[in-house]
């Protein structure tokens, strides 16, 4: 069983979802990143910029003494930590970006510590909640768009990466 506090515990959830993340992306051809299954849909680059821009997003305002997400509007929280560093279209430039901001995200909220991960922190619908919790809803956030990505793979005929490994190969 793996040491450490629940904190620790959930940075390396944290770290497994986007390990996850990037498996999938990587398993999409970099010519099929703009690929949308409807109008209404994100392209798969667009997926990886929102993960990018939300991951720096949440790990910035949790870590902030002060933070409260009813502070400003969210694309005001996108241009406060990630500002433009997400916009590109290149595979291998948001896989690199995926990976490099994930490490300082998981960085500034080592700094911050585990302790201020209990305080709370109002959410985006008022209500308070741990910051601890609302880290574990960030995680969610980005399994939810790593079934996503799978899905994209599927439509575009791909094996998605989770099951693959799950058949070995």
């Amino acid at each position: 069983m793996a040491e450490g506090s629940l904190f620790d515990e959930t940075l390396r959830a944290w770290r497994y979802t986007r390990d996850g993340v990037i498996a999938e992306l990587e398993n999409i051809p970099a010519s099929e990143f703009s690929y949308r299954p409807s109008p209404a849909s994100r392209t798969v680059a667009e997926l990886a910029r929102h993960l990018i821009e939300s991951g720096l997003m949440a790990a910035g305002e949790l870590s902030r003494p002060d933070g409260s997400f009813e502070r400003q509007s969210y694309p005001e929280f996108l241009r406060e930590y990630a500002g433009s560093r997400a916009e590109t279209t290149e595979k291998a430039t948001l896989v690199s970006l995926l990976k490099t901001t994930h490490a300082e995200s998981i960085a500034r909220l080592r700094q911050a510590g585990s302790v201020a991960m209990e305080r709370p922190i109002v959410q985006f619908n008022g209500e308070p909640a741990t910051r601890l919790t609302w880290l574990n809803h960030a995680i969610a956030h980005e399994e939810y768009h790593r079934g996503q990505i799978a899905l994209y793979a599927r439509l575009l005929g791909h094996t998605p990466a989770l099951t693959r490994l799950i058949e070995g190969e």
